[in-house]
């Protein structure tokens, strides 16, 4: 029997609507409007995507938004003014910098430039330490909508053994943690992990974060199995994910699509972290 289709984009419009619903009252109640800021350093096609796909849900949910474009060959200082203007912006609860940056640009020190509390990446150091101790903290956008899916199938996950592929800072590692706060026991592999298939087969909850395409084959997978593609790959201008779909839906109880899987989710959810930093401003 063919998976269940987790569906981001179902789940990401009512998610949305709790969002505009709760702008609404933020802006009634207290007379505060969300507002995230982007930088965009040069011209990259697809980054130029992502921010006009930010802005627009934005402007979707009721939230102020603004983009800042600065050229390639923009210089750190620069770029650290930026986000120190931002920083003092009383209109912006989150700074979001578009990754990656021109290579002559120092990522860390541009992201830890950023306020913690306006940090709605959650790639600041002191929300990943928040993360890493189980503090409450500003949640990494794709990793928590990818939790939030996974809680939809509404199965008990104490016990459960799940395999993330992929350690990133970005998405592996705090899938991973969030993953251990849910109980579960974690598996963290990656492009040095030897026998990867043995890892993977044992897995109740599996997340493939490795941009390759069709990386993850319905051999490697445990019948039952949650599987959760975070993987987004542009292959002859087709959008594929790390998980050969067709063939490993056969033995997945509970699947992503891509697209219309963790790809809907992580914008909504830079939405959520955005609206939760302005309801935490104090006035």
């Amino acid at each position: 029997m063919a998976a269940q289709i987790l569906d981001g984009k179902t789940m990401s419009e009512s998610l949305r609507k709790e969002i505009t619903e709760r702008v609404q009252a933020l802006k009634k109640n207290r007379g505060i409007i969300p507002g995230l800021a982007v930088i965009l350093v040069g011209n990259d096609p697809a980054s130029e995507i992502y921010v006009r796909n930010k802005g627009n849900g934005c402007r979707e949910v009721g939230m102020y938004s603004e983009t800042v474009t600065l050229p390639a060959d923009t210089v750190q200082e620069k770029l650290e003014s930026e986000i120190d203007r931002l920083n003092a912006d009383p209109k912006v609860h989150g700074i979001l910098v578009q990754l990656p940056l021109p290579g002559h640009l120092d990522e860390a020190a541009a992201l830890a430039r950023i306020l913690p509390e306006k940090d709605v990446d959650g790639f600041h150091l002191l929300n990943a330490g928040k993360l890493m101790t189980g503090a409450k903290g500003v949640i990494p956008c794709t990793p928590r909508g990818a939790m939030y899916m996974i809680r939809q199938t509404g199965i008990d996950l104490t016990g459960k053994h799940a395999v993330v592929i992929g350690r990133s800072n970005i998405v592996g590692k705090p899938m991973a943690l969030l993953l251990l706060q849910e109980n579960c026991t974690v598996t963290v592999c990656h492009s040095r992990t030897i026998g990867l298939a043995e890892f993977t087969r044992k897995a109740d909850i599996l997340v493939a974060a490795v941009g390759k395409a069709g990386f993850v084959t319905e051999d490697m997978v445990k019948p039952g199995a949650i599987v959760i593609d975070v993987g987004i790959n542009r292959v002859d201008g087709k959008v594929m994910g790390d998980v050969d779909f067709e063939r490993v839906r056969e033995a997945a109880s509970w699947i992503t699509p891509v697209p219309g899987g963790v790809g809907k989710m992580t914008i909504t959810m830079l939405l959520f972290n955005t609206l939760e930093a302005a309801e935490r401003m104090e006035t």
